[in-house]
């Protein structure tokens, strides 16, 4: 796990007397400082904000491509039963993966609201029809652009690892495919957020999850200054005001 010094990309709990929650996910590879400015602007509006490692994450790309996409979801179903013994209203926030996590737990009546931004419904093509071959050749290439933000600066202190493991890939598409399945299901009021600059998922796929989530309150935001990583890059600030301003307004 790449990580600069000045960088901390452990799990966090901020605020953890307040009387409502926020459940904060990261995505494939990635750690919990990629949500963690999302989770610091919830704490400072009073929201408690718990951020989590994902199963496999933080450890080594062979470990994570021994995970499957149903131990992810345990693990943040788990997560939000333990908040709700302790809170008033508990919400779901995510980036990229982890955004798919936090609609799917939407669409099982988990959480109160939900906040997401950059959310793969599929993997663009022709990388998403090769994924089952390349496994086979090369189940561990390495990435070759770095993370999607368009902030240089950013980009270049951004922890994570070097490689993607392909295993993690594909359990990545049978939770999408999960997700298209469940996601008239959500009725929470929703966010959906979106960088226009985004390699990595289409901003189309926003549009998609906005139309077909039944939520009654729902917002889309495209970020016009950032790419996948949103709340890291140029437009980090705006989504963290965004994403609190939306949140307490459901207390």
């Amino acid at each position: 796990m790449a990580c600069s010094a000045d960088v901390d990309a452990a799990p966090f709990d901020l605020a953890p007397d307040a009387p409502s929650a926020a459940l904060c996910l990261h995505g494939l590879t990635g750690t919990p400082y990629e949500v963690r400015p999302l989770g610091e602007a919830l704490a400072a509006r009073g929201i408690r904000a718990f951020g989590p490692r994902l199963p496999g994450h933080g450890e080594t790309p062979a470990s994570l491509a021994r995970r499957t996409h149903g131990e992810w979801l345990d693990a943040v179903r788990e997560h939000v039963a333990w908040l709700r013994e302790r809170h008033e209203r508990v919400f779901g926030v995510g980036l990229s993966m982890g955004g798919a996590l936090a609609l799917v737990l939407a669409a099982e009546a988990r959480v109160d609201a939900v906040a997401v931004v950059g959310v793969p419904l599929r993997l663009r093509q022709p990388v998403a029809a090769l994924v089952p071959l390349l496994q086979r050749i090369a189940p561990f290439p390495r990435k070759r652009m770095g993370s999607d933000i368009r902030d240089a600066e950013a980009r270049g202190r951004h922890p994570g690892y070097d490689v993607m493991p392909l295993a993690a890939v594909r359990e990545l598409q049978r939770l999408q495919r999960h997700l298209r399945r469940v996601l008239r299901d959500v009725r929470a009021p929703a966010l959906v957020a979106h960088g226009v600059h985004d390699r990595t998922a289409r901003p189309a796929d926003a549009e998609e999850i906005h139309a077909k989530i039944a939520s009654v309150e729902k917002q889309l935001l495209f970020l016009e200054n950032s790419a996948h990583v949103v709340p890291v890059d140029r437009d980090g600030p705006a989504l963290a005001r965004a994403v609190a301003g939306f949140l307490i307004r459901q207390l």
